[in-house]
């Protein structure tokens, strides 16, 4: 099985590291190195790197290159300045989700995408599709190794190793030159902290990795950015969103410009709003310690009536309470309803509440 997974250029420095290693997404990558708790903790405290070179990046440049992203996307790239950056959703014609990405913009002319990994193939396959006018679409996944580095303390770990160099605005892109290379930051991330997106040729990802590990970054695992996404209420794209569900539905329509122009999946979304949602994603958390929620877990409400099932779980290691979303409906979806999670033939009691489960204690209010 193994032999069919795709490798990331920095598994050399994962296996030296001690990294455990597994199946995800099609690629063979690292759950953890230390535990979940510490790698966690090290996100929300200082700063943690993780490789997320199996992430795809779309380039789409040409004259119409704005136009025809307006037409395949939710949000309105139209707004970019050059530089700028926004989350924004690719659906089908039934509204529903193919991938959410990041879509930068460069230039007048030119775009950068950031895409999930199980996702790369189809996205191309679907854009491709749908090409029109002057636009040239290419997948540069191959060329690049990318890494993730969160936290407080990433900026001054960004300036320390690149002391020339200014990171973009929060969302935004630089491509800049590096002893002759061409390097990209993105002031991006997954875990609701402050921090980068670095990409570099895939040769040299193994070199960078180790820098940022040695400039004071802990290397993190699958598990943790799982635990630190899930605590902000950030969706995972083949669990919490699908084809099958629409943004409006996901809680996403602050990132869904409806009076932009025509779009796929425009008219599909239209008719949802008009006719109401019969269920939506929420968010749940454990009113007492037990065990972890997991995916597929049922949701039940007191009476013992299936309602859904989780499309995310986990324990948070920043409420020590275990967290979840699924799709329910929404008679049950109101922050506050009591309801019961199904662990394995028992019962523990969860309540639906607002996201994000985590506020930083210096953001809030």
């Amino acid at each position: 099985m193994e032999e069919q997974l795709l490798r990331t250029p920095l598994e050399s420095a994962h296996l030296e590291l001690g990294a455990k290693m597994v199946p995800f997404g099609g690629w063979y990558l690292p759950v953890q190195y230390t535990s979940i708790l510490d790698e966690h903790a090290a996100v929300r405290q200082h700063c943690g790197v993780f490789d997320i070179s199996h992430m795809g990046q779309l380039v789409i440049a040409g004259a119409d290159a704005e136009s025809w992203l307006n037409k395949m996307l939710t949000n309105n790239v139209a707004v970019l300045a050059p530089g700028g950056g926004q989350y924004s959703l690719l659906l089908n014609d039934n509204g529903g989700v193919i991938d959410d990405l990041i879509i930068y913009r460069e230039s007048a002319e030119q775009f950068f995408a950031v895409v999930n990994a199980a996702r790369i193939d189809q996205d191309v396959s679907w854009l491709n599709e749908h090409l029109a006018g002057n636009v040239v679409l290419v997948n540069q996944s191959p060329h690049w190794a990318g890494m993730a580095v969160q936290g407080p303390d990433a900026p001054a770990l960004f300036a320390k190793i690149f002391p020339s160099v200014n990171l973009p605005a929060r969302n935004g892109i630089l491509r800049f030159s590096w002893q002759g290379v061409e390097l990209v930051v993105c002031r991006t991330g997954y875990t609701g902290e402050d921090g980068f997106e670095f990409f570099s040729p895939a040769a040299d990802g193994g070199m960078w990795f180790k820098a940022f590990i040695e400039g004071g970054a802990k290397p993190c695992g699958l598990g943790a950015r799982d635990s630190l996404r899930l605590e902000m209420g950030y969706p995972l794209n083949g669990n919490d969103l699908s084809e099958e569900r629409t943004p409006i539905e996901a809680g996403l329509g602050f990132f869904v410009d409806l009076q932009k122009g025509d779009f796929i999946g425009r008219d599909a979304l239209l008719r949802q709003k008009e006719q109401g949602l019969s269920h939506k994603l929420v968010a749940l958390q454990a009113t007492e310690k037990g065990a972890p929620p997991r995916v597929h877990y049922a949701v039940e409400t007191p009476a013992g009536e299936v309602i859904g099932e989780l499309c995310s779980g986990v324990l948070s290691p920043s409420l020590m309470l275990g967290i979840g979303m699924a799709y329910l409906p929404v008679a049950h979806a109101k922050p506050g309803t009591e309801l019961h999670i199904d662990v394995r033939g028992r019962k523990f009691p969860i309540t639906v509440v607002k996201k994000p489960f985590y506020k930083h204690p210096a953001k809030q209010a």
